[in-house]
């Protein structure tokens, strides 16, 4: 029975996809294939090394290119996208076997596409009040703000540290997107990162209300002086632009 159109397509893209397990089809020569192969691999390779440029001087070429070839035999992208690649990525190391020598790999690769993803955002900016008072009003969050919680540190992993244990106490990181596009990370303490998760998670509250509820969380009084640290915390978000006012 002579092969179908559809048939030949799907035996082309299995054997760039793997071309160890998978023959090529045999009416197209070995050196044209060759084209192709490198062609496919070395752009998905670049597009990966542009979104992932920490893990991939980690890692080093042996294995980088492992892990590559990996991804283009095992996952089945759901996006025609080039700037969804990474997310992609992320999605395949996540269903993948644990990385017994890289157990940093898949929350390494979350905090490197963060990047990207909050550079590209074209999420709208809510409607909102940019000198409402933080208190008796209700904070409007950033879009282009994260906070993030790691048990690795992320943030100093590269080629010359590689940890093997994860430390006792998590990486609560802020991502934000500032002014100019350029992403900017710092460290979050952890009442700062449970107030952020309380913005986003309880948006209908006013922040004297987020804060009286931190403090039942935290197990002490909602007095004056928690309070006026509290506020002292919601306009420092405002000035790092994760608040942009209020409703």
């Amino acid at each position: 029975m002579a092969e179908t159109l559809q048939q030949l397509q799907a035996r082309f893209a299995a054997h760039l996809r793997d071309p160890q397990h998978n023959a090529a089809p045999g009416q197209i020569p070995d050196a044209r294939m060759q084209v192709y192969r490198e062609l496919y691999f070395n752009n998905i390779q670049s597009l990966l090394a542009a979104n992932f440029p920490v893990i991939k001087r980690t890692l080093g070429d042996t294995r980088w290119q492992a892990q590559v070839r990996a991804f283009c035999r095992d996952h089945r992208a759901h996006t025609p996208l080039f700037t969804e690649i990474g997310q992609e990525f992320i999605h395949f190391l996540d269903a993948a076997p644990a990385n017994t020598d890289a157990p940093w790999l898949l929350e390494l690769a979350h905090y490197e596409w963060i990047e990207l993803a909050l550079q590209i955002s074209d999420a709208p900016p809510p409607a909102h009040d940019p000198g409402g008072d933080l208190l008796d009003g209700v904070p409007v969050c950033s879009p282009w703000c994260r906070a993030l919680a790691y048990q690795w540190p992320v943030h100093r992993i590269g080629p010359a540290h590689t940890p093997a244990q994860v430390p006792p106490q998590p990486t609560l990181l802020l991502a934000r997107r500032q002014t100019d596009g350029s992403i900017a990370f710092s460290e979050l303490s952890p009442l700062l990162y449970r107030l952020l998760e309380q913005l986003e998670h309880e948006p209908e509250l006013s922040g004297r209300q987020q804060l009286q509820a931190l403090a039942g969380e935290a197990g002490v009084a909602a007095d004056v002086d928690f309070i006026a640290n509290g506020a002292a915390m919601l306009e420092q978000l405002r000035a790092r632009g994760c608040l942009l006012g209020t409703r």
